[in-house]
């Protein structure tokens, strides 16, 4: 075999392993910019539904697409393509509309048009008080990341979507608030972790649809203890397995 051959080879090699790894990049954009995006949860504000250290995919198409729908957020069209309205209760990711860098996960709570309010703890829509039923306890700090026992209270929404909240702290900050009036183009968003969360009753305000990135849909992963997924030697203490494939609701 001449040295032409050989060079030629090793030459097709690279370039065919060259290709593979562009057309592997440009498919994994395509997948997080169009289908799913992974999202790690960073705080306890969505406790007991998502806990710290949960793995989720976010479901691009569910509300359509805007320009935070692409890596970096370029500003090169405004609104939204292809846009579907959230439902009330939604765990979705969105933008946060004083930094759009940064990335939150709330409930949906106010669509468009609807009058919010927090009275004594019971949450309030368009005057309607919202059903709020004692379920128990929960005495776990992996879950309320606090020691000792939390009351836990379900409520369900007008459509019937139903979801467990927490009440660390009787008569907080958050437990009376003003009537919020969502704008149209808006919605109204709120942590599960009611006396924990900065949301739509705080310094988040009312979320643009643009902001909205998609919707939560499903748990692939899950560590405690702030550990990293990449310490498999942690996976046998730290590893949460309940909380695999189980779907965000």
């Amino acid at each position: 075999m001449s040295v032409a051959e050989k060079t030629g080879k090793k030459s097709g090699g690279l370039g065919e392993t060259v290709s593979v790894i562009v057309q592997a990049l440009i498919l994994a954009l395509v997948i997080r910019t169009f289908l799913f995006q992974p999202f790690s949860i960073p705080s306890g504000s969505m406790r007991p539904t998502l806990l710290e250290g949960d793995y989720l995919f976010v479901t691009k198409w569910a509300y359509g697409y805007s320009r935070h729908s692409l890596p970096f957020s370029p500003n090169i069209f405004s609104g939204r393509i292809f846009g579907n309205a959230p439902e009330r209760g939604d765990v979705a990711v969105f933008k946060l509309p004083p930094n759009p860098s940064l990335d939150y996960i709330k409930r949906v709570i106010g669509l468009p048009g609807d009058r919010i309010q927090v009275r004594d703890g019971q949450l309030f829509i368009n005057d309607q008080a919202v059903p709020r039923e004692k379920v128990g306890q929960i005495d776990n700090p992996d879950i309320t990341e606090v020691s000792g026992p939390v009351d836990v209270y379900r409520e369900t929404l007008p459509n019937g979507v139903s979801y467990d909240t927490l009440d660390l702290t009787p008569n907080s900050i958050g437990d009376d608030t003003r009537e919020f009036i969502v704008p149209e183009g808006h919605y109204f968003m709120m942590g599960d972790n009611r006396d924990n969360s900065t949301d739509s009753r705080f310094s988040v305000g009312f979320v643009p649809e643009e902001n909205l990135v998609g919707r939560a849909n499903i748990i692939f992963f899950s560590i405690a203890e702030g550990a990293s997924p990449l310490e498999i030697w942690k996976w046998p203490t730290q590893m949460r397995p309940s909380r695999l494939f189980d779907f965000v609701r």
